[in-house]
């Protein structure tokens, strides 16, 4: 679960037990509630407004297990993935959930899945029925792919117990095709990823497991199955896990191209031989050589980062790098991964969700795919430690053209309800805002407390969280999957009148060497020049906490009237330079034609958008 790592005691029977950090003091507000649920302020200015009930999703909700939680299977909650599946343009958003045991034995009806149509005046319809998606398993994570490269997105859906990979039909159909795909596994699944990365043009799917649980032997604090050890935090009994639990590996399959894929896992380099409790994973280029590379989120255990080779294997430089640890040299329970270059200097940089009591790590990245911790030094440390993180994202929320962070919360164990801990189950997001230092070098990240009533201040048990632009206004919004409640929708809705671009790429045949990209362009890198900076966008297939963002690219252009200039790294290995022509539109690129398309206000701008530079 997402969650911590609390220590397993073997001798015998004892108290204790400690999550990858240190038992922090309790921090409460002014008005003598804990932080997590508190410190909001009277005024200030309104980021982002709660429209969940305006918008049509609040008669959804997810459920996983009991509210005792009882067990690590009902904790970790569920991802939320962002996609445009009927092509029209518009976002849609499919929201994971979860099941029970009652459930899974046919004692009741499973939880579905939501899949909720964008009806493009800011509200949406649940089409999960007809759109064959329910999933009537226990389900985690999501990723969005165009694997069969036909134009138009795919879904995969990690569960526990056997996965889903659900085929589009261009109808508003889906069909789940992970039996003949070879791809279902069997225990638990959690994050996935999606990458071609062995260049043939095709995506290939990574699989993080977690926990293997085994309902015939359960995990019950003090019993024979746990060496009679007890499972506790801070003195009082919970569910055990995921330490002193065996974990579940995680697999790379090979797209083979004709619907089928194979696994892949050992003859690549990446297999998880120590069964580290895997949650989210990213396929991305992170040392600029055009191949892509893979990282994992581990729960209470090294985090992985493979280099990919170019030869259809990867170097596991996860301790080499520095993104295994932290600053400390500790493992952290990492959950979420939000990817980006926060100091547009042209390097992907990562942020790390992590349990409560431990601050949550920014890894800057250094060049040559070398990390530094620098949690402390660019702010984001201290705030962060009472807090349960889970779904993060980079977001440009005031379109400036720098990218600031948000996270949401939630802890995972409902006994800190009824103890002084300065905690709750329920925990509000937190928003950094991306600032010059004092001394105008480098950046760092500023708090924006909670304005009364705004969604800053929404107190929920949250889970998965994606980030996209779901009305077409060049503002990024935020989705967020509680466990055991309804989701939460918060709109963009910052005063600023900042200018803005985003891009939808469309992978294609480089001219010079015939190689193909992806048809939808994962894992293409582009850089844009505009407003005296050079802002960096990657096209992912997954991130947050086992979820999957908005796959436009997004670039704030704080005052600037000229949109600047695209230089897109393909896929393939083709580059290529593109003037865009306007501010506020979004976007098509189509790998060897340039500009293929533009919305303005959703819709297709009035005036041709070309603009291909030789």
């Amino acid at each position: 679960m997402a969650v911590l790592g609390l220590a397993m005691h073997r001798a015998e029977p004892q108290q204790g037990g400690v999550a990858t950090g240190v038992a922090s003091a309790p921090q409460y507000d002014a008005q003598k509630r804990p932080i997590t649920a508190g410190g909001f302020v009277e005024k200030g200015t309104v980021v982002f407004e709660d429209v969940t009930k305006q918008a049509g999703l609040s008669g959804w909700r997810h459920k996983m297990g009991t509210p005792a939680k009882d067990f690590i299977v009902e904790t970790n909650g569920s991802g939320v993935c962002l996609l445009d599946y009927n092509n029209d343009g518009w976002l849609d958003i499919y929201l994971v959930n979860g099941s029970t045991f009652n459930a899974l034995d046919g004692k009741e009806e499973p939880p579905h899945a939501a899949l909720f149509r964008n009806n493009h005046d800011g509200t949406f319809t649940d089409v999960s029925t007809q759109a064959g998606v329910a999933n009537d398993r226990w389900g985690y994570g999501c990723s969005v792919a165009d694997y069969d490269n036909d134009g138009w997105p795919d879904l995969f859906v990690g569960n526990y117990g056997k996965n889903r990979l659900y085929h589009n039909n261009h109808d508003g159909t889906f069909t789940d095709v992970a039996e003949k795909a070879g791809v279902q596994l069997g225990n638990w699944s959690t994050g996935s990823a999606w990458g071609d990365y062995d260049g043939d043009g095709l995506l290939d799917l990574y699989v993080a497991g977690y926990v293997h649980f085994d309902r015939s032997n359960l995990p019950v604090g003090g019993s024979e199955s746990m060496g009679y050890s007890f499972c506790q935090y801070r003195g009082v009994g919970v569910n055990c896990g995921p330490r002193g639990l065996i974990g579940e590996p995680d697999h790379l399959f090979h797209n083979n191209g004709d619907g089928t894929f194979t696994d892949v896992t050992a003859k690549a380099g990446v297999e998880d031989k120590n069964r580290y409790y895997g949650f989210t994973a990213i396929f991305a280029d992170i040392n600029g050589d055009g191949k892509p590379d893979l990282v994992v989120g581990d729960d209470s255990t090294p985090n992985y980062l493979y280099i990919n080779k170019g030869n259809g294997t990867f170097e596991d430089d996860s301790y080499l790098s520095g993104f295994a640890l932290n600053a400390d040299g500790r493992e952290i329970a990492s959950m979420g991964i939000a990817a980006g270059d926060y100091e547009n200097n042209g390097l992907l940089d990562f942020f790390v969700t992590d349990f409560g009591d431990d601050y949550k790590v920014l890894f800057h990245d250094d060049g040559g795919g070398n990390f530094t911790d620098v949690s402390y030094r660019e702010g984001v440390a201290q705030t962060t430690i009472p807090f349960v993180g889970w779904g993060d994202g980079f977001i440009d929320y005031d379109n400036d053209g720098w990218l600031d962070l948000f996270m949401v919360n939630g802890h995972v164990y409902p006994q800190v309800d009824r103890h002084d801990w300065g905690t709750t189950f329920a925990e509000r997001p937190l928003l950094f805002h991306n600032v010059p230092v004092a001394t105008g070098k480098g950046r760092r990240f500023e708090y924006v407390p909670p304005v009364v009533g705004s969604g800053l201040a929404v107190v929920i048990p949250a889970r998965g969280a994606a980030f996209g632009d779901l009305f077409n206004d060049g503002k990024t919004d935020v989705v967020i999957n509680p466990i055991d409640g309804p989701p939460v929708l918060l709109r963009n809705v910052n005063p600023d009148h900042h200018h803005w671009v985003e891009i939808q790429l469309v992978g294609g045949v480089n001219s010079v060497t015939g190689k193909k990209s992806p048809r939808d362009a994962t894992c293409a890198t582009a850089y844009l020049t505009a407003n005296g900076m050079r802002q960096r966008g990657d096209v992912l297939a997954s991130g947050s906490y086992i979820s999957a963002n908005d796959r436009r690219l997004h670039f704030g252009l704080g005052d600037a009237t000229e949109a600047g200039t695209l230089e897109i790294h393909w896929p393939s290995g083709g580059k290529e330079t593109v003037k865009l022509p306007a501010v506020d539109r979004i976007y098509t690129i189509t790998e060897g034609k340039g500009i293929t398309g533009a919305l303005c206000g959703g819709k297709p701008c009035a005036t041709p958008a070309a603009g291909k530079v030789p």
